[in-house]
């Protein structure tokens, strides 16, 4: 009997290729398309740091006043050493349920002077009675040549007021009122005077009860 002749399999000319999809974004880490996983930059998935950066949340909380900017000027003082140049900002502070506060102060730039006078504004804080919604009955008040006066209005009327009155009327949480101003534009006059009007303002004492 003849051996049969060995027959022996052909060698592999080269590694098999993967199945169709497989491995893809094992090969996309090493240089892949990106976004498909791996360590290039932009890519890896929403549970990576990656995915992590578009869900990033705001966890600040409320300021407890609004503030508004009444004035805000470029002030210029002369020193032996030259001109000195600040910011003056005026700021008025609320939280439009009864409390307003106002504030005035330099800096040498305008976050500087604002972030002062917020400060300022908070320790002087003015508490406004309310009687149906509007003030308890009218006042004049007077500071430097400007002069302020307030008078309460029906429900309805809303705030007929102009200028700083009614920045400072709004921030109050006032709904119902009507100012003048008179005797002179100056806004931090006005405001000022304004502040002396709402600090002055006393709610009706109660009737005594009589008793036989």
């Amino acid at each position: 009997m003849t051996d049969s002749p060995k027959t022996t399999a052909p060698a592999a000319t080269g590694v098999a290729r993967p199945a169709f999809g497989a491995n893809r974004g094992a090969a996309a880490g090493r240089g892949g398309r990106p976004g498909q996983g791996g360590n290039r930059p932009g890519g890896g998935d929403s549970r990576g740091k990656g995915g992590a950066r578009g869900g990033r949340r705001d966890d600040r909380e409320p300021r407890e006043f609004e503030q508004k900017i009444l004035e805000l000027a470029r002030v210029t003082r002369v020193t032996k050493g030259g001109k000195r140049m600040r910011f003056r900002a005026s700021l008025v502070i609320g939280d439009r349920r009864g409390r307003v506060g106002f504030g005035v102060a330099k800096g040498a730039d305008v976050a500087m002077a604002v972030e002062k006078a917020f400060r300022q504004a908070k320790k002087n804080m003015v508490t406004v009675p309310l009687v149906k919604e509007t003030i308890p009955h009218a006042i004049e008040r007077k500071f430097a040549a400007a002069i302020v006066l307030l008078k309460p209005a029906p429900q309805g009327t809303g705030l007929k007021c102009g200028g700083p009155a009614r920045m400072v009327l709004e921030l109050a949480g006032v709904p119902n009122a009507v100012s003048k101003l008179m005797g002179s534009s100056n806004k931090i006059n006005n405001a000022k005077a304004t502040f002396l009007a709402l600090a002055a303002l006393r709610k009706p004492e109660a009737a005594p009860v009589i008793t036989v």
